[in-house]
């Protein structure tokens, strides 16, 4: 006899209960229709995406401390991972410079804030002030030093991911200058709390459908649907633009590595989703640096690039401030001249830098620019208040996609990129990949979310990766 076919009512059943895409998908329609049906209740549910998006955060610095020191210490070479740093800013400044470009052009091509003739004097420039809670963004002065540890504890207990980098890299240097010798039990120890950590991410991507759905409730019932009435030729522009730079990083990542975006974006989209519906990057950072690995990158150059690129590459957020600034200088009626949208670029390379976990930090990054030009008044910035969170879905793919981009490109560039496995991996002929179907949502068996890295079984050709061996000599 044949096997039965399961019913159809089963087979969601099943697909609801094992894919973490499919119960992602389910609560992001959910809280699309409840924060349209029911606004003033729908606004409640805004602690459930707060509540995941703190616990995610605190396993990202503890995370991103282990896979870089065990990066460091097993790759044995300092100045290999000096040179992934240099290579990455110089994709990083390159990559934001396009972005900042893509948005100019398009603004000026399409003029969204053209016709609407806004007197600046009927805007409330208070409601600025008051989404900043009053802050501003810092001088690079202040960047570089805010990006150096005050105290080992510190760094960690106020989530700064740049000091912790400069914490690990520290802590890599010295295990390679000691040697596995003399501090035999110091490695495996952070590689197995990295193993921890990653099993407790799983834990805590359980929650992920709850996240989106109390994010998404909130987000339609607090500014509802007209809002895209309203501002549908910038909205729409802005994420026309998105497209266009993703398709650039599409050509630039075949040219550099030989891969596929769009196959990586299948690989990813779990976490794409995840980031889509909780409006953040950081929810999936510790996901996407396990994929990445996963994928052929090497520990140094995901545990470096990826982190880094949260702060200094935010290809997203460079169109939005582009098209942003050009938007409410039409909206008020200033003609910016070639040398003043120069200027703009110019400004924006810098403000872009230190905007990272800064409240309100794209409407601080526009007033810096506004100021820097005198021709704009610094309330026209009260323009995009309405707007500016329907633009988060389109930054955060963006910022996502580069940074991931980046971390492809940049450790091909240094040597430190498995193509095959990626490749196959990518294709899904990989036996480590997580099963699409199957991934963090739980299985059958209730086993944990996220497996450590070494539970692998590669195809011929590919290098075992074994977490429990005795750590390389090292120094």
């Amino acid at each position: 006899m044949p096997p039965s076919v399961p019913s159809l009512p089963r087979r969601v059943a099943r697909t609801l209960r094992t894919s973490l895409f499919a119960q992602v998908l389910c609560a992001l329609v959910l809280g699309i229709l409840v924060g349209k049906l029911w606004p003033d209740t729908a606004t409640a549910f805004q602690p459930l995406g707060d509540g995941f998006t703190r616990l995610i955060k605190t396993v990202i610095s503890p995370l991103v401390f282990c896979v870089v020191v065990v990066g460091i210490a097993k790759a044995g070479d300092l100045k290999a991972f000096g040179r992934i740093g240099v290579k990455a800013l110089v994709w990083f400044e390159v990559a934001s410079t396009a972005a900042l470009v893509i948005g100019l052009v398009a603004a000026n091509v399409v003029g969204p804030g053209k016709g609407m003739n806004v007197d600046p004097s009927s805007l409330d420039a208070a409601a600025v002030d008051q989404t900043t809670g009053g802050g501003q963004l810092p001088s690079t002065t202040e960047f570089v030093l805010n990006a150096l540890p005050e105290s080992f504890v510190g760094a960690f207990a106020e989530n700064e991911l740049l000091q912790v980098l400069i914490l690990a890299c520290l802590v890599g240097a010295a295990l390679l200058h000691l040697g596995h010798t003399r501090v035999p039990k110091i490695l495996p120890a952070i590689d197995q709390a990295q193993d921890v950590i990653f099993t407790v991410v799983g834990f805590i991507m359980r929650l992920a459908p709850l996240a989106v759905f109390g994010a998404m409730a909130h987000l339609v019932g607090n500014y509802g649907l007209g809002v895209m009435k309203t501002y549908a030729k910038l909205i729409v522009l802005c994420y026309v633009a998105a497209a266009l730079f993703i398709a650039l990083l599409s050509v630039a990542l075949r040219l550099v590595t030989g891969l596929s975006l769009w196959k990586f974006l299948r690989y990813i989209r779990e976490e794409m989703l995840l980031a889509l519906g909780t409006a953040s990057t950081e929810a999936v950072m510790p996901r996407v640096m396990q994929k990445l690995r996963r994928a052929g990158a090497r520990d140094d150059a995901v545990g470096l690039v990826l982190p880094t690129g949260y702060s200094f590459n935010l290809d997203g957020a460079s169109l939005y401030l582009s098209i942003g600034t050009l938007f409410i200088a039409q909206a008020v009626g200033v003609d910016l001249s070639l040398g003043q949208q120069v200027t703009v670029v110019l400004v924006l390379m810098l403000t872009s830098k230190g905007m990272a976990g800064i409240p309100g930090s794209a409407f601080l990054a526009l007033s810096a620019t506004a100021s820097s030009l005198g021709a704009i008044p610094a309330g026209a910035v009260a323009l995009l208040l309405g707007v500016d969170r329907i633009m988060d879905s389109m930054r955060v793919v963006t910022n996502l996609l580069g940074n991931c981009v980046a971390v492809f490109a940049v450790s091909r560039w240094e040597g430190a990129l498995d193509i095959d496995r990626a490749r196959k991996t990518l294709d899904g002929e990989y036996a480590a990949e997580p099963d699409d179907e199957k991934d963090d949502a739980g299985s059958d068996g209730g086993e944990s979310a996220v497996e450590p890295p070494a539970v692998i079984d590669p195809a011929p050709g590919i290098p075992t990766q074994k977490p429990k061996e005795p750590a390389p000599e090292v120094g």
